[in-house]
């Protein structure tokens, strides 16, 4: 069974750097194939891509309203991705999921998901 857990999130003020961490477990082929990504949700609002990284390769894909500001990477050994998020501002305010075994930017792209994590922006 994959799992996967988000941590990393809290307050912050505009201007200010958080990193997210994403831990899977329960690795199989479906997930390692391809890659994890990064969502985000705020109330009302519909859940939205972020990022999205591969496992066998460099490749990043970034929302044009983050890039520049967030970064995603990943650690093969720890089965861990990250998002370093800086210049925050108070529209990233959200419920942050990392997701895995997909990759791209819809949410119908990847088989499973973390419970998510809060990130406030206070301006």
């Amino acid at each position: 069974q994959v799992q996967l857990v988000e941590s990393g999130g809290g307050l912050v003020q505009a201007g200010g750097s958080l990193r997210l961490s994403c831990e899977e477990s329960g690795r199989t082929f479906i997930t390692y194939a391809y890659g994890m990504g990064w969502f985000r949700q705020a109330p009302g609002k519909e859940r939205e891509f972020v990022a999205a990284i591969k496992w066998s390769s460099r490749n990043t894909y970034y929302a044009d309203s983050v890039k520049g500001r967030f970064t995603i990477s990943r650690d093969n050994g720890k089965n861990t991705v990250y998002l370093q998020m800086n210049s925050l501002k108070p529209e990233d305010t959200a419920v942050y999921y990392c997701a895995s075994g997909g990759y791209g930017s819809g949410t119908s792209s990847y088989n499973y998901w973390g419970q998510g994590t809060q990130v406030t922006v206070s301006s």
